[in-house]
């Protein structure tokens, strides 16, 4: 299971696509196409140049929220928010091979996705953060481990990402609840040296993570 999920962002789908490339290039293997505004036509176009280069480096793309995109462009990974298409919808839609994440801020999302058929879980927002409009309410680490402990009584078993305004700072903690992965957008964006975060971060999930 990988430790880390990059989720794109950017003032420009250029922007977007060399975040992509950057963290490709610092060993990131699942990243997030996540485009908000933009025409359908346009996600597709971009959509298909990040799906050439995950490929060239192994790697897995996930689209956020547009399935039919995912669809005609066979796309094997595919991310649903809390307000967008449930996720047994969206799996008649993509297929049973499709990996499908979706968003949770409450152990009822988790429980909810879990029964629809969800691959993994993005939990959050871990703290603030300004790449998200309509932000859930911020859970912490208590939350985090609140949230874990209602997912083990309940014997459900998905990986399950913590996401929002992470920091390298945090990590430590963050594995400690007993979280899977991290999902990363600002601190690789914005980083001088993004590889050596993605090293740092594997290495600190590898210490913590059993299920790896």
């Amino acid at each position: 299971m990988e430790k880390i999920i990059y989720i794109s962002q950017g003032k420009s789908p250029e922007e977007h696509i060399s975040g992509i490339q950057k963290v490709l290039d610092a060993g990131v293997k699942w990243v997030q196409l996540r485009l908000k505004s933009i025409d359908i036509e346009e996600v597709e176009e971009i959509a298909a140049i990040c799906k050439d280069m995950t490929l060239k480096y192994n790697a897995q793309l996930f689209l956020n929220d547009y399935v039919q995109v995912a669809k005609k462009l066979n796309i094997n990974g595919l991310h649903v928010g809390k307000e967008d298409l449930p996720i047994n919808k969206a799996r008649k839609i993509v297929g049973e091979k499709c990996i499908i994440g979706g968003t949770a801020n409450t152990f009822e999302d988790i429980f909810l996705h879990a029964k629809n058929g969800a691959n993994y879980i993005g939990l959050g927002p871990y703290q603030f953060t300004s790449t998200k409009e309509k932000l859930s309410p911020v859970l912490g680490i208590n939350g985090y481990e609140t949230i874990l402990a209602q997912c083990k009584e309940n014997l459900i078993n998905l990986p399950i990402f913590a996401i929002g305004g992470i920091q390298l700072e945090d990590i430590v903690s963050i594995f400690k609840t007993g979280i899977d992965g991290v999902a990363l957008s600002g601190l690789l964006f914005n980083a001088p040296n993004a590889e050596k975060i993605v090293k740092e971060f594997n290495k600190i999930g590898e210490k913590y993570v059993t299920n790896s």
